[in-house]
């Protein structure tokens, strides 16, 4: 016949002060490794530097990214993004993606008119968001795999009009919450809308 012995009476190792220690300080490493993955595989926080995003984005801003949406659907028109640069590849770049893969834009004095196979006779791009205009002139076409971005001020933007196209590959994540100042929070906008 088997028998049980019940435990001695007092605390158990957790209930003592020492068990009590080392039990915040497991919660303290679980709650730093549980950070950084979610920093290195969901969201990522990024410090703008520059005024290409003006005014949506501005210098000094603290952006949260999604690093997850990209993986489970494709990157849309009017997405604000940040990359790895092209031109810079260890830099990051923050841009609004205009032209998707298939895509031919057009830009004639700043406005922009996008031509694919969807919309022949191309639409032009209903771009509330853009205060800073510019005057330039260009035919661009997006090849598979690639995207064609623009920085919202556009006369003080270094973006595909003189490096060219952004490869799949080098797209982070989706700047998806506007956070500090304070003041500033905002949820940035995704698709914009167009007109035919």
């Amino acid at each position: 016949m088997e028998q049980t012995q019940t435990p001695p009476a007092g605390k158990s190792f957790f209930q003592t002060g020492f068990g009590k220690f080392i039990e915040n300080v497991l919660y303290i490493i679980g709650a730093i490794v549980l950070a950084a993955l979610i920093q290195a595989f969901v969201i990522r926080p990024f410090i703008v530097s520059g005024t290409s995003m003006d005014p949506v984005i501005q210098n000094g801003q603290y952006l949260i990214v999604d690093e997850v949406s990209y993986h489970l659907s494709a990157p849309a028109r009017g997405d604000v993004i940040v990359f790895k640069a092209p031109p810079e590849p260890t830099k990051y770049y923050i841009k609004r993606i205009i032209g998707l893969p298939g895509d031919t834009v057009k830009v004639i004095d700043g406005k922009i008119s996008i031509f694919n196979a969807a919309h022949p006779n191309g639409f032009t791009l209903s771009e509330p968001y853009i205060t800073h205009t510019s005057t330039d002139t260009g035919t661009y076409v997006v090849t598979p795999g690639n995207y064609f971005v623009m920085g919202d001020n556009r006369s003080g933007s270094y973006d595909s009009r003189s490096w060219g196209l952004l490869p799949d590959a080098n797209i982070r994540g989706r700047a998806l919450l506007r956070l500090l100042p304070v003041n500033d929070l905002k949820l940035l906008p995704g698709k914009e809308s167009y007109e035919y």
